[in-house]
């Protein structure tokens, strides 16, 4: 019987079949957006911040809070962005990495 521990991956990563399939570069989008709509919810949540409120201390528009907040809208700007974290008490960093 095989060492489980002698096990080698058999095929590529997830990552090149995503590539393999061309849609990587737009489920990293995905990914990425979703994180930050959680992260601000998070932190909208242990501010007690509302939708509303959040939008005001923005200078900006619930509709505008809504489309940051929904993790499939991958159009937000990044002065929105900007001004969120802001408002939030964080700051965004946002860095370009080499591709391996």
């Amino acid at each position: 019987m095989n060492d489980p521990d002698d096990i080698s991956p058999i095929g590529s990563s997830f990552e090149s079949f995503l590539e393999d399939e061309g849609i990587l570069a737009s489920v990293d989008e995905a990914a990425v957006k979703e994180v930050i709509a959680w992260q601000v919810a998070e932190a909208m949540k242990t501010l007690g911040l509302t939708k509303s409120a959040m939008a005001a201390a923005m200078q900006t528009s619930r509709t505008q809070v809504n489309r940051l907040l929904d993790p499939t809208n991958t159009s937000v700007a990044l002065h929105t962005l900007y001004r969120a974290a802001e408002v939030l008490g964080k700051r965004l960093r946002i860095e370009l990495v080499d591709v391996k």
